[in-house]
């Protein structure tokens, strides 16, 4: 996150079910980094919660190596 950006700015949620269980990707539109989680189809909001965290690790993780 540059320039003191909030994580959810530029940011794009897809949320895709599959069966019993539901996909969501988080990409980040500046730089591209996409990230995927994976649980139950009714727990949206936790898996998108969970998205924009891992999200946020792996960037910061990038940015340190």
């Amino acid at each position: 996150m540059a320039g003191g950006q909030t994580p959810e700015a530029g940011v794009y949620i897809e949320c895709v079910v599959k069966g019993a269980l539901m996909q969501v990707s988080a990409i980040d539109s500046r730089d591209g980094t996409e990230v995927k989680v994976f649980g139950p189809a009714g727990a949206r909001e936790t898996l998108i919660r969970n998205a924009m965290a891992k999200l946020v690790y792996v960037q910061k993780k990038k940015v340190s190596e």
